[in-house]
This record gives C-alpha cells, structure tokens and sequence, in this order.
C-alpha cells in the first residue's frame, strides 16, 4: 500500500511540474528581438507586448527597468549605456485569470580582446631546420570567451585552431600555444593568431576578429644539391653552375682546379676533361657534387665533308 502511494505522489509531482512547465509556455508575452548581443557599454532596447487583457505588464530587470502599468501592452527594457557582464532581464504579466508569468530575455555582453599578440616560448633568432618549437598566442581582456576561437596561420593558410568552454561572463585572458617543426621551405614565412568572437546571428556580422602582428620566421638549413653529378659537354657558352640554396649562404671550393676559385660557377670551356667536384659549405654542414666535363671533339666542316666526297667518287671510278 506504500508503495500505491508514494506512486500517487510522484506522478502528482510530475503533472504540477508539467502544468507549470506548460502554463510558463503559454505565457502571453513576445519580445522582440528574443535574443540580444551588446558591446559592453553599448545601448540595448527590447520591446515585451501582449495581446491579452491583463492586470499588469512590466521589465524586472537590474538596469533599465520597466515599472508595471495596466494601460499599455507594449513596454520597452531600455539601457543607453549596458555595463553589467551577467545581466538577466525579464518581462512578466499578471493575467486577469491565472498567475502572474514571466519571459526572460538571454542577453549576451561582449568585448572585443585590448591585444592579441604572438611569440616564441623560451628562443629567439633563428630557427633550425628540422628542430621543435612552440608558439604562443595571448588574448588579453576579452568576453565572453565561451565565443572565442583562437586560429592559427602561416601566411593564409589555416594551421590549427582552439575553442573554450567556459561559462565565465566577465572578460578573461586566454593563452593558446602551436607546436611547429620548420623545414628549410619556411624560411621567411610569416606566422600569426587570430582572435575570433562568433555571437551567432544576433551578433556582429562579419564576426569580430582581432589579429595578430606576423611573427617573421628566419630558418638556418644546410645545403642540399638537387643531384650529386651533372655532365657537362666543353663549350664555350656551357657553365658548371654549383650554386645551392643554403642559410646562412654558403662558401664554395673547387677540387681537381689548377688554380683556386671561390665562385660558384666556372665556364667549362677553360676546363681540361675530367671530373671537378665543387663542395657548399655552411655553419650547419656541407654537400658535395660532382660535374664530368667531357670533349666537345672535333666538328667536321663543310668543306672536310665535301672533300671527303668528292675523293670517295674519283676513287670509285678509278675502280
């Protein structure tokens, strides 16, 4: 028999909840707009109307608050001047049959970040290729950051990007960093943050975002050939070209040379035949590459040619 009642009181709770639920439903009210974002410091107006007779209409609402009146069906929650983070007005009606209910107006407060800015953690100067290092982004003062999205880039391309959960309404700095491993196609690249607030519709549109200065990326890298032998035919307008991409640039030698030579390029008609092996040097490492100059040899002229015909056809006819 226990068991009968306390059933009976259970699902007497469950129905006054669902009745509650359904008369706050109900509740004869429109506002308009439903929903507001504001700049911190900014001005709002909300219109809450009815269509019904009533015995009272009127805003509870911390700033700009609306007294109740009996002779309007249309009041406006007005503020010139929004500086509460965690405001929570709402518009309530007293009916003539029923209780008194209530809508409540969701209000977003926002504020773009004071900065954002980018460095490195624990380095400085430049990079080395292949070797680990971790950026970081803050975002000083901004609200709420529950909105935010922290993007990452290396010139436009997107690299990564972090969102928040956290309900706090007041402003917050936030810290985000990057892991990055730069290789020698980086050199000069420009990396930068992007603090993002996406309010949704109500908002701002296009979002508000704030950016970054670039962080200019300088990175030191060996060098590296295209290929490690290259075969030269000895002319005069043919060049054996040794010059590599290196950071910091590279110095040059030449081995098999009579003569020494720092420079890069040597014109292989001065050149004997042979093999000559021309090694880039930088702080970071050196690579080598070998050129084969081979002999143009001996180009017949017109007239060798056609002395050679013309002897081939008297001896023909001598035999």
């Amino acid at each position: 028999m226990f068991q009968h009642f306390t059933g009976f009181v259970y699902l007497f709770a469950v129905s006054q909840l669902v009745s509650l639920a359904g008369a706050q439903s109900e509740c004869p009210l429109q506002l308009d707009p439903q929903r507001v974002v504001v700049r911190y410091g900014g001005s709002v107006a909300v219109n809450c109307s009815t269509s019904v007779l009533h015995k009272g209409i009127g805003w509870e609402a911390s700033e700009g608050g609306v007294p109740m009146t009996q002779s309007q069906n249309l009041i406006t929650w007005r503020v010139s001047k929004l500086t509460e983070w965690d405001i929570q007005p709402y518009c309530y009606i007293n009916r003539i049959q029923g209780a008194q209910c209530q809508v409540e107006l969701p209000v977003t407060v926002y504020k773009t970040p004071d900065s954002v800015f980018i460095s490195t953690v624990n380095h400085r100067g430049p990079m080395m290729e292949g070797q680990q290092y971790e950026l970081q982004c803050d975002v000083h003062n901004v609200a709420p950051v529950q909105y935010l999205t922290v993007k990452w880039y290396k010139g436009q391309t997107l690299l990564h990007q972090t969102t928040f959960t956290d309900n706090i309404k007041t402003p917050e700095n936030k810290t985000v960093t990057l892991l990055i491993r730069p290789d020698r196609a980086d050199d000069g690249a420009q990396y930068w943050c992007a603090a993002e607030l996406d309010l949704g519709a109500e908002g701002p549109q296009p979002y508000r975002t704030n950016s970054s200065n670039p962080l200019n990326v300088e990175v030191y890298y060996k060098p590296k050939h295209s290929s490690s032998t290259e075969t030269i035919i000895q002319d005069d307008k043919v060049m054996l070209d040794c010059t590599v991409m290196a950071n910091p640039a590279p110095t040059y030698t030449w081995d098999h040379l009579k003569e020494k030579s720092s420079s890069p390029v040597l014109n292989s008609s001065a050149l004997s035949p042979g093999n000559y092996t021309c090694t880039a040097t930088n702080t970071l490492g050196r690579d080598s590459k070998v050129f084969i100059v081979k002999s143009i040899g001996i180009r017949p002229t017109f007239w060798t040619v056609l002395t050679v015909f013309q002897l081939s056809i008297a001896l023909i006819i001598v035999i």
